[in-house]
């Protein structure tokens, strides 16, 4: 897979048949619905797109997640949700037997996910437990962590359903759980597996999961929803809605770069102009873009076709080792 941007002719919701769509900064932030994304999703749904809502959030159970995602006008069904604390169940239940002891440092989520996967819940490290799994939740405190150190240090496999390090909310950013696995891992001297987004596995089964042939990330971050796309081979829709934003994706590296640009998951019903290199311009729709002597200079109107060639301009600089300054407010001109 190319690591720039796409296009195509047709709107990404008849271009691909399944849609793998985070929640938390695309579909919505906190208890707040983003306002595109109920009639978006709809669109995409009536137009044949099968939907799978994938979140690195293990708190709370898939069937709290879809009464969440209904109340706001996104019509869903347990079904329609995988959680990394179901990607992390589904790691341990490959690698143990049923009845397995598994300390559980996290929420609701967690431990109704291996409850299900027939493994048996243990609470201290004193119950000689085969597995940790840790996941976030804001009732994690430092006994539980503590439990979660004495056993991994006595052997206990190390599981995190994932390592992200911040957590939007409607407050702000807040320490996600990747923060909390630090406080494990630096007690612990070891280093956990994860089960969730960047690693690809999680995207691999929600797409088994509707049995897609021609999935679709939609995600806000860089590092794990648009890294994990990338690792499962699978292309990404990046949107401005949540934590990476437009300065993010002109620096985005190439293990994380997205495959198609939107302001939001409205992008779903539009259709992408291929970039075209003319004349030492990148061009995308009207708009141009080049970096000259290190500088940004555009054409066009401003817009998202803007930045779309503005990020074909500066990841084809980067990658031929072409010296490029982005400032803070290079932003400011694209869109």
């Amino acid at each position: 897979m190319t690591s720039t941007l796409l296009g195509s002719a047709v709107p990404l919701h008849e271009a691909f048949d399944a849609a793998l769509v985070d929640l938390d900064g695309v579909t919505y932030r906190g208890p707040e619905v983003v306002p595109t994304a109920p009639a978006a999703l709809q669109a995409a749904r009536e137009a044949g797109m099968r939907l799978v809502y994938v979140t690195n959030n293990a708190s709370r159970t898939s069937e709290d997640v879809a009464s969440h995602l209904t109340g706001v006008g996104i019509p869903a069904a347990p079904g329609d949700v995988f959680t990394a604390a179901q990607a992390a169940a589904a790691i341990l239940a490959d690698r143990y037997t049923s009845g397995a002891r598994i300390l559980v440092v996290g929420g609701a989520g967690l431990w109704d996910a291996v409850e299900a996967a027939g493994l048996t819940i243990v609470e201290n490290a004193a119950d000689a437990p085969d597995a940790v799994v840790q996941g976030w939740s804001p009732d994690v405190g430092w006994r539980q962590m503590a439990e979660a150190s004495y056993a991994v240090r006595a052997g206990a496999y190390f599981l995190a359903t994932n390592l992200d390090l911040t957590l939007p909310n409607d407050h702000g950013i807040a320490p996600g759980n990747g923060s909390l696995v630090r406080v494990v891992a630096t007690a612990s001297g070891v280093e956990p597996e994860s089960a969730g987004k960047p690693e690809p596995a999680m995207y691999v089964r929600a797409a088994e999961r509707v049995g897609a042939q021609r999935p679709l990330v939609v995600g806000d971050r860089l590092d794990t929803d648009l890294g994990g796309a990338r690792a499962a081979n699978i292309p990404g829709l990046l949107v401005f809605t949540g934590v990476s934003q437009a300065l993010d994706a002109l620096r985005a590296i190439p293990a994380e770069r997205p495959c198609f640009i939107g302001e939001s998951v409205a992008a779903l019903g539009e259709a992408h102009p291929t970039p075209g290199l003319r004349d030492g311009w990148w061009q995308v729709g009207a708009a141009g873009a080049r970096v000259k002597d290190g500088a940004f200079e555009y054409s066009g109107d401003r817009g998202m076709d803007r930045l779309r060639a503005a990020c074909v301009a500066a990841w084809d600089a980067a990658d031929r080792g072409e010296p490029i300054h982005i400032e803070p407010d290079d932003k400011s001109g694209l869109w």
